[in-house]
Formats: structure tokens, C-alpha cells, sequence
């Protein structure tokens, strides 16, 4: 997949691919709104290629309204991030999970 396409659509082929009959029933992706403002994600991992890979976690603060937390738990893929900065924390899960593994 080329950084290219559109990272939406780039989310939607991701997930479909994951689509296999059972993988859906029991996982997912989930993006929510946080209070604070801000958004939280969280993409299943688990039963999909990325299942066994590390992300180390990333804490960039620019300021109240501009940060984005990602890291990887419980085979889940986790950001949290300021209420402008859902772009990012969905990038820097499809740069990790295009990457080659080491």
C-alpha cells in the first residue's frame, strides 16, 4: 500500500482484509471522542498479522489541544490524541503497520 492513498480508505482496505467471517464477530477498530477534547483508538490486533509486533509507546506534546499518545497493549493498538489530531494518530498506525518487521 503506497502512503499515497487516502488514509481512510487506506483504514477501510485494512480492516476488510482483517474480514474473514469470524475476525469481525470479536474484533475491530473503535475511534470515541474524549472529554478533555480528544479522540481514543483502538485497533484489534489480535488474530492479524500485526498481533505479535511491538509499537513502543510515543508521547508528543505540543500543547493542550495538540498531543497524540500511541502504543501497543493486549495486542491493541492504542492512541489518544488532541480534538485536530485524529489524522496523525491514524497515520502513525499505517506507518507502523506498513512497515517491514524487523
Amino acid at each position: 500500500m503506497s502512503d499515497s492513498e487516502p488514509l481512510l480508505g487506506w483504514l477501510q482496505s485494512w480492516y476488510a482484509r482483517q474480514c474473514d467471517g469470524d475476525w469481525e464477530h470479536e474484533w475491530g477498530v473503535r475511534i470515541a471522542t474524549l472529554d478533555n477534547p480528544g479522540w481514543t483508538v483502538e485497533i484489534d490486533l489480535e488474530e492479524t498479522d500485526l498481533e505479535e509486533r511491538e509499537y513502543p509507546r510515543q508521547d508528543v506534546n505540543r500543547s493542550t489541544q495538540d498531543w497524540v499518545r500511541t502504543w501497543t497493549a493486549e495486542k491493541t493498538f492504542h492512541a489518544a490524541c488532541g480534538p485536530r489530531n485524529l489524522t496523525e494518530a491514524l497515520t502513525l498506525f499505517r506507518t507502523w503497520a506498513t512497515a517491514t518487521a524487523p
